[in-house]
């Protein structure tokens, strides 16, 4: 395998896109209004790691703190005129488990090439629809939210989704609660909005149990995490907010935030004590709706091909899951072949246009992995191996804009 290894960390915007990144209200809503069932089916145990720590149960057992979490590479510096390794974060906004199987499916993926992702778990997702009138989103009526609320048999699919992907090394985030956007949307928060919106959200999560009927239920498993501790960083709804999120982030001692639109590829810097990883404009070939680059996410792609619509030609499909792989690609290759800056890949468990993005997307993933000196990380993961670097290191390649490659090699470039 020529992808990464975890064990192994180190082997070797214009206003097209602006109008993009302002998702519409669906842009996540992955779940239903169904009716909560009052015995919700059990889910089968994920597999453990072969010893497990003993661990303790938090609140009513909803969570509990197994010990550091299974599968993490250790952070190295670089050594002087190494050529840095060229970091791929694939994320997902939401994260609900459904009988579409796209979770279960893209931790498959991972598996195959060992690799880590983000989960950006969207508050919501841990309570379900009978239980709504818990939410009290900031500046809207109580119970309301602009994605869809899942039932309980949901909620429960998807905490053992969320659990497993922990135990296999994945980063949960969050995407916060109500998914509001647009004028009346999050851009208007304060924050304390913020904070009263994270602290709803981390609660959801940390009494899922409770909210469907399964407290007190020892042959549920809790997710296998503190999630005071997991939460270091989120992404916004519709990439809305941030100036109202960072100064609530950063007392709340968050490392990161994945919200920024239309950011360029380049090596990333802090804001306000937080790393941000923007959603970056990546080639978008022959587009026929605005630029020719697009925000490296779903979403964005299907703005400009469909025009927001998730039902779009069909007779397109072939061609458009053509192009959205291929702008994925071209932004690996822009920064693989040059700059060697991350590449942030968002993306929905979603079917839009038929499916054809997420095909894309494991396309993409598949030959990105396979590229030599190449690590599929989460963002958690990237936190960890910039705050091991000389920071003088990180301004030298902060200097390299888009596209351009050290003049005289990398090892003049970073030679100390």
């Amino acid at each position: 395998m020529s992808g990464l290894s975890r064990r192994a960390f180190l082997g070797g915007a214009s206003t097209a896109l602006l109008a993009a990144a302002g998702c519409a209200s669906f842009a996540d809503s992955q779940g239903s209004a169904a009716p909560a069932t009052s015995t919700p089916p059990v889910p089968p145990r994920p597999t453990e790691p072969s010893s497990q720590p003993a661990f303790r149960l938090i609140g009513d057992g909803s969570t509990a703190d197994t010990g550091d979490q299974p599968h993490q590479p250790v952070p190295t510096p670089l050594e002087p005129g190494q050529t840095p390794p060229q970091f791929v974060v694939f994320s997902w906004d939401g994260a609900a488990n459904l009988e579409t199987g796209l979770f279960p499916r893209f931790r498959s993926l991972a598996a195959e090439y060992d690799a880590a992702m983000t989960f950006f778990l969207s508050g919501i997702y841990a309570l379900p629809a009978s239980e709504r009138m818990q939410y009290a989103p900031p500046q809207h009526p109580v119970g309301a939210s602009d994605i869809g609320w899942l039932s309980t048999t949901e909620v429960v699919a998807t905490m053992s989704e969320v659990r497993a992907a922990w135990l296999e090394g994945h980063e949960v985030g969050t995407h916060f609660n109500g998914h509001f956007c647009g004028g009346n949307g999050v851009s208007r928060w304060s924050p304390a909005d913020w904070a009263s919106e994270i602290a709803q959200a981390k609660r959801f999560v940390q009494t899922w149990k409770t909210s469907t009927g399964l407290a007190g239920r020892p042959d549920v498993p809790p997710l296998p995490f503190d999630y005071e501790r997991e939460l270091i960083g989120g992404r916004t709804p519709c990439l809305q907010g941030q100036d109202g999120l960072l100064p609530t982030a950063a007392a709340l001692g968050w490392k990161y935030d994945a919200s920024s639109p239309g950011g360029v590829q380049v090596w990333p810097d802090q804001s306000a004590g937080l790393w941000i990883f923007p959603l970056q404009a990546v080639p978008f070939i022959g587009a026929t709706n605005g630029s020719q680059h697009a925000l490296s996410m779903d979403y964005n792609f299907m703005y400009k091909q469909s025009g927001g619509n998730s039902h779009g030609d069909p007779g397109m499909f072939p061609s458009w899951r053509a192009q959205a792989r291929d702008a994925y690609l071209a932004g690996f290759e822009r920064a693989y072949t040059t700059n060697r800056a991350p590449l942030f890949i968002g993306n929905h468990f979603e079917q839009w246009n038929g499916g054809i993005y997420m095909d894309a997307v494991e396309d993409a993933f598949r030959r990105i992995a396979e590229r030599p000196d190449v690590r599929l990380v989460s963002f958690r993961q990237l936190v960890a191996w910039l705050g091991v670097q000389d920071p003088a290191v990180l301004a030298r390649l902060r200097s390299l804009p888009p596209g351009t490659p050290p003049s005289d090699g990398w090892q003049k470039f970073l030679l100390a």
